[in-house]
Parts: structure tokens; sequence; C-alpha cells
């Protein structure tokens, strides 16, 4: 059984890649599932950042609930 390809968003050249034809590590995000998680991975990436800028603000305001 092979393992199943992996895909990539390269942040160069703006395209998903596979493990077959990706390139420098550098220029990655990933691995992703999927192809279209990591036609997103600017998009999540973006996301995360602002709930965890939120959390530190939550936090560093003392309005943290955790």
């Amino acid at each position: 059984m092979g393992e199943r390809t992996q895909f990539w968003f390269n942040v160069r050249t703006r395209k998903v890649q596979t493990d077959w034809d990706k390139g420098q590590a550098r220029e990655l995000m990933g691995p992703y599932a999927t192809a279209e998680e990591a036609e997103g991975a600017l998009t999540s990436a973006s996301r995360r950042t602002e709930e965890w800028d939120e959390q530190d603000r939550r936090w560093r305001d003392g309005d943290d609930e955790s």
C-alpha cells in the first residue's frame, strides 16, 4: 500500500503542488490532505492569526474567560 499524496501551497508561485512536484521547503505551507485545503492555506493562516491575536488581546486586557 502506498502513502497518500500530500498537497502543499507554494507561497512564491501561489499554486498547489503535490509531493511529486513541490518546490523548496521555505516556499511551502503544508502538508494538507486535499488540494482544496492547500488552496485555502493563506485564508486559514490569516484566520488562525486573527484568532490568536484576539486571544492575546483578551489575556492582556484581563478579559480571558478560561
